[in-house]
């Protein structure tokens, strides 16, 4: 009796064991932006730039890959010669931003798959073109939509053509040139 006893105590920390071996690690934490942080498709510092910024992390890779803007997070998810070992996305939620130029703005990170996108609006985005605007909250995005155009989608829905509607760099190192893409919008 006392081997059974004993085996079942051994069987059942040895389940356990592989057990744990097998559930999925949890996904990394936001990372902040530092002075380094740069530009995965830019290669610019992200702190040169306004606008929402981007970021994710993948399996083998500990330290993130940074984006200037948020649909350059999309392209990286779209283009075929990417890694697709992606384990977590985060995006700076939009949600009470007066003015994208104050960088402690960038700090505020949700779960990009979880995110609600403003889309064709009149925002443009830190490098220059129009952008995808990020909200943790649908009625945040239908608010700033109201205000400023576009419309309301989420991570799932968002179409390539905008997306890919501007080269990934379609910036040059130094300055807006705000007669060709018009002014920032700063919500």
């Amino acid at each position: 009796m006392r081997f059974k006893v004993l085996a079942a105590v051994v069987l059942s920390f040895s389940l356990v064991a592989c057990k744990q071996g097998v559930e999925a690690e949890a996904p990394p934490h936001a990372a902040q932006i530092s002075r380094e942080s740069t530009g995965y498709f830019c290669h610019m510092f992200l702190s040169e730039h306004d606008g929402p910024k981007s970021h994710l992390f993948l399996a083998d890779q500990e330290e993130p890959i940074w984006f200037t803007e948020v649909n350059q997070l999309f392209a990286f998810t779209i283009l075929p010669e990417e890694p697709k070992n992606i384990v977590a996305m985060y995006v700076n939620d939009a949600s009470g931003i007066d003015d994208w130029k104050d960088h402690a703005s960038n700090a505020n990170w949700i779960d990009a798959k979880q995110a609600f996108y403003v889309i064709e609006s009149s925002f443009i985005g830190g490098m220059g073109s129009m952008d995808a605007v990020p909200f943790k909250e649908r009625a945040d995005a239908e608010a700033f939509s109201a205000e400023h155009g576009g419309r309301v989608i989420t991570f799932d829905e968002m179409p390539e053509d905008f997306v890919f509607q501007q080269p990934l760099q379609s910036h040059p190192h130094g300055g807006h040139d705000e007669a060709a893409h018009g002014s920032h919008l700063h919500h």
